[in-house]
């Protein structure tokens, strides 16, 4: 098969910078066992996603959203159980002996999930 070159893919996705974070995006899901779209004529995952991104086989916003979801970070816990859990730290009749660098340090703590140095 003939060379793929920028100016091919820059037609579906006009940024080159987003151009290469979408192919390297679906080159890690090549090599993660994704279905090829094209055949490969012994080219490689980076060449195989970019000739996918000039032939529109695969969608550039389809790509964009996947890319997005893998690089979130999904926090389950609602704003109103983290303002519920302060608050039952600070109702612990034990707290109110602590200085209030120590009462920051167990809110922190618990914040971000541990509870190291707690009291």
């Amino acid at each position: 098969m003939a060379r793929v070159t920028v100016e091919d893919c820059v037609e579906r996705v006009p940024n080159r910078f987003s151009l290469v974070l979408l192919a390297a995006h679906r080159a890690r899901g090549i090599a993660t066992g994704a279905e090829l779209l094209v055949d490969r004529d012994n080219d490689k995952n980076p060449v195989v996603a970019l000739r996918e991104i000039a032939d529109g086989v695969v969608e550039a916003e389809g790509l964009s959203e996947s890319m997005i979801g893998t690089l979130q970070r999904v926090d389950e816990r609602t704003e109103a159980e983290e303002e519920a859990e302060a608050l039952a730290l600070l109702a612990d009749p034990q707290h109110m002996h602590m200085s209030e660098q120590e009462l920051v340090r167990a809110l922190q703590s618990d914040r971000d999930g541990g509870q190291e140095d707690r009291y």
